[in-house]
């Protein structure tokens, strides 16, 4: 910009103000501008405009995990909404750790990126709330921070857990087996509660509700249908409330000849991979997963400040049925 102004023999500030049209100018002046400019290929930095401007036109979108096909399709949903409207999205993977949480979060204090939808998979000491509180303009999606004075985009986790407690109950299940995430997230608190409350609602007589926590990992589902497998199947029905943990547990099933669902029944949640190939095909809670990442876009992009007291907005989950949930072969 230097160049073109000397070379117009105009001042910097001119070409800046005519550049982004706050400036008229007088034909002969334009010309030697527009001349100069053409003689020099100058090509504005759209970056540095809109940050001169005080915006970046860019969110941020933190995930833990990009290869695990939940948040993969919540990024895709993201990006398309973005570009729908007029916006770039940048892409932060944390691992899952707090630490890189954090400096993602930074970076929106240091104006990188205009606002940010943050996406967790753990509990939260307060450090991220703390922040969150600190840095504004970020809408907390699919897990939550307690204490984060932020708007909120959940699915209905305990209508999930319901709609699975009640399908295992019509099939005559007394005795399931709840596999879950960490304890102290919503998620698995309020997926166990739907369940809890569909089967006592449902059910008449004894019923036993087993419950495992841990990770939404293959991984962690693999450890669990082992254990339970070394307890002589202790219940028979399984509510898995990650696609991840299902598909783990399967892996063990299947290499131990356990059949799915005549020896055991298999509920899934998420309902983001291709269920309906698997043999037989598996009945899951279904996420609104492309909803949740167009909406908190929306919450992002629709006001000049993201209002915490928007508070928790629920979005509606569906059963899937398909074929892994028959009544127990023994009482």
């Amino acid at each position: 910009m230097k160049d073109v102004a000397f070379a117009a023999g105009v001042s910097v500030t001119t070409v800046s103000r005519f550049l982004n049209g706050s400036l008229e100018l007088p034909a002969t002046t334009r010309r030697r501008i527009e001349a100069a400019i053409g003689e020099l290929g100058y090509e504005p930095n759209p970056h540095a405009r809109r940050l001169s401007r005080g915006r970046s036109d860019t969110i941020g979108l933190v995930v833990p995990d990009i290869a695990n096909p939940f948040f993969a399709a919540l990024v895709a949903a993201a990006e398309e909404e973005a570009d729908r409207r007029g916006q770039a999205l940048s892409l932060f993977a944390t691992l899952n750790r707090p630490g890189r949480e954090i400096a993602y979060l930074r970076m929106l204090e240091r104006n990188h990126v205009d606002g940010l939808v943050f996406v967790t998979n753990h509990p939260d000491d307060g450090g991220l709330a703390a922040l969150i509180n600190r840095t504004g303009k970020v809408v907390v999606v699919d897990e939550d921070v307690p204490g984060a004075e932020a708007p909120k985009l959940f699915c209905d986790n305990y209508a999930g857990g319901y709609l699975a407690g009640l399908h295992l109950a019509e099939h005559g299940h007394r005795r399931i087996l709840f596999v879950g995430g960490p304890g102290a997230m919503i998620s698995t608190m309020r997926r166990f509660e739907g369940l809890r409350r569909a089967i006592a609602d449902a059910s008449a007589g004894e019923v036993v509700l087993l419950r495992e926590e841990g990770e939404y990992t293959t991984a962690f589902g693999r450890a669990v249908a082992r254990r339970f497998l070394d307890d002589g199947l202790p219940a028979t029905a399984v509510f898995a409330s990650s696609d991840e943990i299902a598909i783990g547990m399967i892996e063990v099933f299947r290499a131990q000849g356990v059949s799915i669902p005549q020896d055991v029944s298999l509920i899934g949640f998420d309902d983001v991979g291709p269920l309906h190939l698997f043999a037989p095909p598996l009945t899951a809670i279904r996420q609104p997963v492309r909803a949740l990442g167009q909406r908190a876009l929306a919450v992002l992009l629709e006001s000049q400040h993201v209002d915490a007291r928007l508070g928790e907005e629920l979005l509606p989950v569906e059963i899937v049925v398909r074929n892994s949930v028959a009544p127990p072969s023994k009482p």
